[in-house]
């Protein structure tokens, strides 16, 4: 049975055990790859804690249930438009809707069930943001289609994936916008970096197929690329810091995160096959410290 799990899931012996249809359909909302659901969690978890109204627990309870229902159903989606091109690339063959294991019928219903799980999350919110929410859902139809068109389509995940920053944010006050302007920006090139360190798997089989990437566009410059992309995370998260609270002490915060992004990048082995892929995997912590500045920073004095 083991044949029928993708190569990058985290719990390949946990999901090999379930019989075959609720293992397919666990794969194709990508349940046993958290990783992704932390990378959607973590900026709803930088709006509520910079909001300085405390930890919030329920909040980001129901935020953690929508970001994992919300990667499910955009996981979902983006294999039912990608069954072909999948098929194309030895990664992602063996996903069950391109190995045609699931049909794009029970796709489609999987992805229903998903989204109506998210709309619980939505009811739960005030007004302002279920509108911020809802305005999201143009750029997730969007994002399959975008390594067809742009060598940037990380790029366009990063607004995708930094949008709960908002949602969060927006759900505890409606003020401060440059600050929280200058975060989503600084959160778009953290993605970018390490969005393109996860591509690096793929160059090959997409150079062959014709997807677009910014690991195929920065070439033998990505480790550079890359460099570049979080210091400018690092910076721009600064500035949004400095906005909100001009005060030495706040920008400091950041200090630990940077130290890790930094670890990433000088650590990063393109040789090693499972390399990038456990450098990528490690933006789970670089989440976890950005939330804890944060917090800190929303919270002091409070």
């Amino acid at each position: 049975m083991t044949d029928q799990v993708v190569p990058d899931s985290e719990h390949r012996s946990l999901i090999a055990r379930l019989p075959q249809l609720p293992r397919d359909l666990a794969q194709l909302a990508r349940f046993d790859r958290p990783i992704g659901w932390w990378l959607l969690f973590w900026p709803c978890v930088f709006g509520v804690w910079l909001a300085g109204a405390g930890p919030q627990f329920a909040l980001l309870g129901w935020l953690l249930l929508g970001a994992i229902a919300m990667r499910g159903a955009g996981c979902v989606y983006n294999d039912i438009v990608d069954a072909k091109l999948d098929r194309q690339v030895a990664r992602t063959a063996t996903r069950p809707v391109a190995s045609r294991r699931v049909s794009k019928k029970l796709a489609w219903a999987w992805l229903i069930a998903l989204c109506l799980a998210g709309l619980t999350v939505l009811l739960q919110l005030r007004p302002i943001a279920q509108i911020v929410a809802l305005a999201s859902l143009v750029l997730v139809a969007a994002y399959p289609f975008m390594k067809r068109i742009t060598w940037w389509p990380q790029a366009w995940l990063g607004m995708v994936f930094n949008w709960g920053l908002l949602v969060g944010w927006s759900e505890l006050r409606a003020d401060n916008w440059d600050a929280l302007a200058a975060l989503y920006a600084g959160c778009i090139a953290w993605v970018i970096g390490y969005d393109t360190i996860y591509a690096l798997q793929d160059r090959e089989d997409d150079a062959l197929v014709g997807i677009r990437s910014s690991a195929l566009r920065m070439g033998s410059r990505v480790q550079g690329g890359i460099a570049g992309f979080y210091a400018a995370a690092v910076a721009l998260w600064a500035l949004g810091f400095w906005l909100y609270r001009p005060d030495l002490a706040a920008v400091l915060t950041l200090v630990p995160v940077a130290l890790q992004l930094t670890w990433q990048v000088s650590t990063l082995d393109m040789g090693d096959p499972d390399n990038p892929l456990a450098r990528f995997r490690s933006n789970r912590w670089a989440g976890a410290l950005m939330a804890a500045a944060c917090f800190i920073v929303g919270n002091a004095g409070a």
